[in-house]
């Protein structure tokens, strides 16, 4: 079955095609869905059934590019979901799970996010859910720019929002930061990105919440952090306990911390929760503004997916019309033989067949309009016993798989210093703001590095 999984620290969704349209291919869909999410969560099926809320066609769609613009997000017009819609696309075209219309389902989302942060306001502050919390948490300590710096930050988990918590980490000067991960990825995680971060080992950890200022939870794993062993590994007691308060921030969607954390002397807890209480709103106008430009582009990506269908129907009419013309032509012809009778009742046959396909083709082209091709699908169904095949898109070749700096070549390197040093000044790629990074060029191509603009 075709699926892709778009997995963040506040929402699990799982975009499926089923075999059919019916209502019974969607439930059947469903139900195996949920079968392999209890079976590889370990979690009661009854639980992840009720868990689980169900949006078939035109709704999934709408979420689908809501939820990549940043309008269902806790910090409305993030920024951060739209690369993590571009990511679970590129997952499931590695593991082999995509499908072609799933693949420009995900594509075309991913375009309508872009353009929303290009011809809209939203967003353009670079809000997200990582960086609310840390302004919550600096706001805490009195002065956000003048805490960080001197900051010391234990990170747990090593998957997307810790990737962007450790950029936004270097971004506000911090230097002090260890990273720990269960699943023993931290020093692949910290070898891949700038900032200079060290992977920490769990023998590492009572010290390391010791000294922190911060803890941020990231990963999303089946075991909460207890308020008891944060007050044991973080000295909240005993003969010498610590002195200085302790900021935990929990952005996993099923918690990392145990919420009886927030209870602790000296320790504050800031959950998703609370991040979108304290999210700065956006304007109205500036929502809305998004909100139009995603309606636009739903409207056009179901249009043009309601004419492909309406398309293939008229084609099964067609050939079934013409399967029956050729099949009552060949008895003429074993009966009569091929004389010119016989072609004037050909001929005559063939033009009523074009008279009676052509209001059901026009009917075909109303209906897809009016959003009513399945209508029109049905109907063919069940009138005529037409099955209209479900056009495949051609699916789109994996992309290249990521590599590590030393597993370029020589001609890459130099291939990729000369495009570098054409980048004019302030120039940025794509995925990043303005004036984020910044290039230093050195003679030698193996010496070029680019690092986080200071």
């Amino acid at each position: 079955m075709p699926a892709v999984t778009l997995a963040t620290c506040n929402r699990m969704e799982i975009y499926a095609e089923s075999a059919g349209s019916s209502h019974d291919d969607v439930q059947s869909t469903r139900e195996q869905l949920l079968d392999v999410v209890a079976e590889t969560s370990g979690l009661d099926r009854e639980l992840v059934g009720r868990s689980f809320r169900t949006l078939v066609e035109d709704d999934a769609v709408s979420h689908l590019f809501e939820v990549g613009a940043g309008l269902d997000s806790a910090v409305i017009g993030e920024r951060e979901i739209a690369g993590q819609v571009r990511k679970s696309l590129a997952d499931a075209q590695h593991a082999g799970t995509i499908s072609g219309n799933l693949t420009k389902l995900f594509e075309t989302a991913s375009r309508t996010a872009k353009d929303v942060g290009t011809r809209t306001a939203l967003g353009s502050r670079g809000r997200s859910i990582v960086s609310v919390a840390l302004d919550i948490a600096g706001d805490m300590r009195g002065d956000g720019a003048a805490f960080y710096p001197g900051a010391k930050v234990v990170l747990i988990g090593t998957g997307a929002y810790s990737g962007t918590s450790l950029a936004q980490l270097v971004e506000r000067g911090v230097n002090d930061i260890g990273v720990f991960s269960g699943s023993g990825r931290a020093e692949d995680f910290v070898a891949e990105r700038a900032g200079g971060a060290r992977a920490l080992q769990m023998q590492e950890l009572p010290a390391a919440f010791r000294d922190a200022d911060v803890i941020i939870g990231c990963s999303g794993g089946n075991r909460r952090i207890t308020a008891n062993e944060v007050q044991n590994l973080a000295g909240l007691s005993g003969d010498a306990p610590r002195e200085k308060p302790l900021t935990v921030i929990d952005l996993a969607l099923s918690h990392d911390f145990d919420p009886d954390v927030a209870e602790l002397d000296g320790v504050d807890l800031i959950t998703l929760e609370s991040v979108k209480m304290a999210a700065p709103g956006e304007t109205e106008d500036s929502v809305q503004e998004a909100r139009d430009v995603v309606r636009s582009a739903v409207e056009s990506y179901l249009t043009e997916r309601r004419e492909r269908t309406a398309d293939d129907a008229i084609v099964a009419l067609r050939r079934h019309t013409q399967a029956l013309l050729d099949e009552e032509m060949t008895k003429i012809r074993k009966q009569h033989g091929c004389t010119g009778a016989t072609e004037e009742v050909e001929f005559a046959m063939r033009r009523i067949v074009r008279k009676m396909l052509h209001t059901p083709t026009v009917r075909a082209r109303e209906m897809a309009a009016e959003g009513r091709t399945e209508d029109y699908v049905r109907a063919l169904q069940d009138l005529h016993g037409i099955e209209v095949p479900v056009r495949e898109e051609p699916a789109r070749a994996k992309p290249a798989k990521r590599r590590r700096a030393e597993e370029f070549s020589a001609g890459e390197l130099a291939q990729m210093a000369s495009y570098l040093t054409k980048v004019p000044a302030g120039g940025f790629c794509q995925h990043h703001r303005p004036g984020e990074f910044e290039i230093e060029r050195i003679d030698a191509v193996r010496d070029l590095h680019i690092r986080r603009a200071s």
